[in-house]
């Protein structure tokens, strides 16, 4: 669990004494959301299968750009290291796997980042948060990477420390990512408004919040979520009752002609 909010300047009024129990029940709340996170959930289950070809995916398709002026040899090289390694993950040979990744970091620009990021996820794994945040920033700091490789890195950095990291340094960090149009908008801006929550600014989280369940191009998951916890701190984030409902049933809600015909 984070630790608890501690709140900057903010004056001891009734009110904020008032509503104590149900920050700390609202900020238990966001911690558990923010942990099952989808990109978190593959961030912390690289060990299976469908986690590890997400990441590979993802790292491939940036990568690409930097094997094109390398040798076909050595492309195809890096390429069947790669696959190999994933294929000693998939059978459970993880330290194997680790070791044929770690040879990979010496390679080309794509298939570096990519084993960087799959050893990160490894260290998770096992347990070594401060081994995963080093691979992850390695990754993140390269400018040379694609964008959306480093900020997903950028993220699963803070994702995995967050617990001690100052929530200033969060929303810093992550900030920039949490607008309209980035790629991972929802992930970053709902870690940024959990980051707000810790320093008792409802008033910035809630917006945030809301912004993000009304963005169509947000996962469902992260919607629903940000929906939920923007209600909880008093933000209306629901403007189609119905279509809000259907999401959370994952069924279509009746018209009201079809009402009128079932009376």
């Amino acid at each position: 669990m984070a630790k608890p909010p501690t709140p900057i300047d903010q004056p001891a009024t009734d009110k904020a004494a008032r509503r104590d129990p149900e920050q700390d029940m609202l900020m238990r709340e966001v911690d558990e959301a923010v942990r099952q996170d989808e990109v978190g959930n593959f961030a912390k289950s690289y060990g299976l299968p469908l986690g590890i070809l997400l990441v590979v995916a993802l790292a491939a398709f940036g990568g690409y750009l930097f094997w094109q002026d390398r040798s076909e040899g050595a492309l195809e090289a890096d390429s069947e290291a790669l696959v190999q390694a994933m294929d000693e993950l998939d059978a459970g040979n993880v330290d194997v796997a680790d070791g044929e990744l770690a040879l990979l970091a010496d390679g080309s620009k794509g298939a570096a980042a990519a084993a960087a990021m799959l050893r990160a996820g490894i260290a998770i794994q096992q347990d070594r948060p401060a081994e995963a945040v080093a691979l992850f920033d390695e990754v993140a700091n390269d400018a040379e990477l694609p964008s959306n490789m480093r900020d997903i890195a950028a993220i699963r950095s803070v994702t995995t420390q967050y617990d001690d990291v100052d929530p200033q340094a969060v929303i810093d960090r992550l900030g920039p990512m949490a607008q309209p149009g980035n790629a991972y908008y929802g992930s970053a801006g709902e870690l940024v408004a959990h980051a707000y929550l810790a320093q008792g600014k409802q008033d910035q989280a809630g917006p945030l919040l809301v912004a993000i369940s009304k963005n169509d191009d947000v996962p469902q998951t992260i919607r629903g979520r940000t929906r939920q916890l923007a209600g909880l701190l008093g933000f209306d984030a629901i403007e189609d009752v119905d279509a809000a409902l259907a999401e959370i049933t994952g069924q279509d809600m009746p018209d009201d002609s079809q009402v009128e015909l079932v009376e």
